[in-house]
């Protein structure tokens, strides 16, 4: 049976074997990933676009973050189950922080959260250790910064942001996390902050020098139809096989070959007798 991934696993895998992440946001998707051996299962906000149909991430809250990493957890994966804190779940004050977190361990059965940001993050993640909950970071591109940022763009490209990441990551470390997430920046500079930084940093659109990477599960196995990013690699056309196959379905139901007599259930010729008069 393959070790059960935990918080201090995931710390001393610092620059050894890299870590292997992806998403999942229900039994079944965490029971594909966990048999495939991804070391950490992400569940994360990003359900809003790649499950209920939204645009941005913006439109979860905390109680539907509870509802699906609650499911994930159910397949009781070796992989780490962290939680997504979703916005507007660790803004307003360090007691509905520490509540908000406290739920998505208690509820949902995650064994760590993770949030977004940089030094101003640094109270809100201090309480939630304190509250022996462990912390992963998120830095560069932030999707709950989407306005702000205006719109889904790299992040770090100019000489004094990227100084500015470096210090918001060395802030994080220092804050307590356990790994940090670093998404939309480029390479040299998430290779430079994988140095900087003792904890294993998981890298998404930040090129190979990072400990690990992490991939939307639609996305790595060709679920979205959508807009793909330059840094997805899919490794399948789930959408493709599944229309195929239902159009089989719809086919066959069509022209009476769906069920065959092998898919139905049978009485006796005796009873089927009196049942129909005979």
């Amino acid at each position: 049976m393959a070790e059960k991934i935990t918080v201090p696993i995931v710390r001393e895998r610092k620059g050894g074997e890299r870590l292997a992440m992806v998403t999942a946001y229900d039994t079944p998707g965490a029971l594909i990933a966990d048999a495939a051996g991804v070391d950490i299962i992400l569940v994360g906000d990003s359900l809003a676009n790649n499950v209920l149909g939204f645009d941005n991430t913006l439109q979860v809250d905390i109680d539907v973050m509870v509802h699906h990493t609650a499911a994930v957890s159910r397949a009781k994966p070796n992989a780490l189950v962290v939680g997504d804190m979703p916005w507007m779940s660790y803004h307003v004050s360090r007691e509905a922080t520490v509540l908000n977190a406290g739920r998505l361990i208690r509820e949902g059965g995650a064994e760590a959260v993770k949030l977004e940001g940089g030094r101003k993050r640094v109270p809100v993640i201090e309480a939630i250790i304190d509250a022996e909950i462990p912390v992963m970071g998120h830095l560069g591109l932030t999707p709950q910064s989407v306005h702000t940022m205006g719109g889904y763009k790299v992040q770090g490209k100019l000489g004094s942001a990227a100084k500015e990441l470096i210090a918001d990551a060395v802030a994080l470390v220092d804050a307590g996390v356990f790994s940090i997430v670093l998404e939309g920046i480029p390479d040299v500079l998430a290779g430079i902050v994988t140095k900087e930084v003792p904890v294993s940093t998981i890298g998404i659109g930040a090129g190979v020098h990072t400990d690990g990477q992490v991939l939307v599960f639609h996305d790595l196995l060709g679920l979205n139809t959508g807009h793909v990013a330059k840094f997805v690699r899919r490794y399948a056309d789930l959408y493709g096989i599944a229309v195929e196959a239902m159009q089989q379905y719809v086919d066959d139901v069509r022209k009476g070959a769906f069920p065959s007599d092998d898919e139905s259930y049978h009485m006796s010729s005796t009873a089927a007798g009196e049942l129909l008069g005979g």
